[in-house]
């Protein structure tokens, strides 16, 4: 596998790799959902390309960027072990060149939810995807879901700005106790991780409401929020039940949705969500 850093060593690469390529966009600090993402571009393209970057822009004031997890030759070796064939991980330098003010603006699709409560996230998330999709130019590009509606974002600025990139949406990776997979999970000490399983309680919690046939998103999000009320170490951030394509807040469930969860186990902000229908 090589290793990349500079643009200039990107863009080198990209005319000499045969066949289709598959990109992973990731922020390191792999776990095994990153590596199902390999894994299925891995399957699906001659050639499997991960990016590694932990994006500055799409941290807010007070968040973790200073000591969001990395570890690049753990990082390294697991993407060599999974069959990727080019790791880039270049220096915030090598993306932001000095003076750079251009940004992407994914429209309504960012503005609720996590767009409302981080200012300015989905701005860094569009922004860096589009520059990464341009410099690697992939024939598709691999996205968990897990963040659905960055998935969202994403796919609404690729359609947008009519890049010629397929974007793939993969399943959530859990737990055994259903926690999703993600970085700031190695935030969490012994008590909180057992505490943070409530999130996917909750979901279950309102997936089984659904299923019972109540279809007034009040009461669903109200089942979400009772559940986590009852985990001491956890503090609801949002409970939602939103349209799956547009993510705006539904008031009665009248075809798919997706029920979607913000919360703080001690200090750490974790995220989960379940499609419905």
């Amino acid at each position: 596998m090589r290793t990349l850093t500079t643009v200039a060593e990107l863009r080198a690469w990209r005319p000499a790799a045969d066949g289709a390529v598959g990109l992973v966009p990731t922020m390191g600090s792999l776990h095994d959902g990153h590596l199902s993402l390999v894994a299925t571009a891995r399957r699906e393209n001659d050639r499997v390309a991960t990016t590694l970057f932990v994006n500055p822009t799409q941290f807010g004031s007070g968040e973790d960027f200073a000591r969001y997890p990395r570890d690049l030759e753990r990082d390294r070796a697991l993407l060599e072990a999974a069959g990727c064939d080019v790791l880039f991980a270049p220096p915030v330098e090598e993306i932001y060149r000095p003076g750079a003010e251009t940004t992407i603006d994914a429209g309504s699709v960012a503005a609720p939810l996590e767009g409302e409560r981080r200012p300015g996230h989905f701005r860094g998330v569009a922004t860096v995807v589009v520059k990464l999709l341009q410099l690697a130019t992939p024939d598709r590009a691999y996205f968990g879901e897990k963040d659905a509606q960055q998935l969202a974002v994403v796919r609404r600025v690729v359609a947008d700005l009519e890049l010629p990139v397929e974007v793939r949406g993969c399943p959530i990776v859990r737990e055994p106790d259903g926690l999703a997979l993600s970085s700031r999970n190695a935030y969490l000490t012994p008590k909180e991780r057992e505490a943070a399983s409530v999130l996917f309680r909750a979901l279950s919690a309102g997936r089984a409401a659904w299923c019972a046939g109540e279809r007034r998103a009040t009461a669903l999000q109200r089942t979400m929020e009772q559940t986590i009320a009852r985990e001491p170490l956890a503090r609801l951030d949002y409970a939602a039940v939103a349209d799956p394509l547009t993510f705006r807040p539904l008031d009665t469930v009248a075809g798919p949705c997706r029920l979607l969860l913000a919360v703080l186990v001690g200090k750490t902000r974790l995220i989960d969500n379940l499609l419905l229908g």
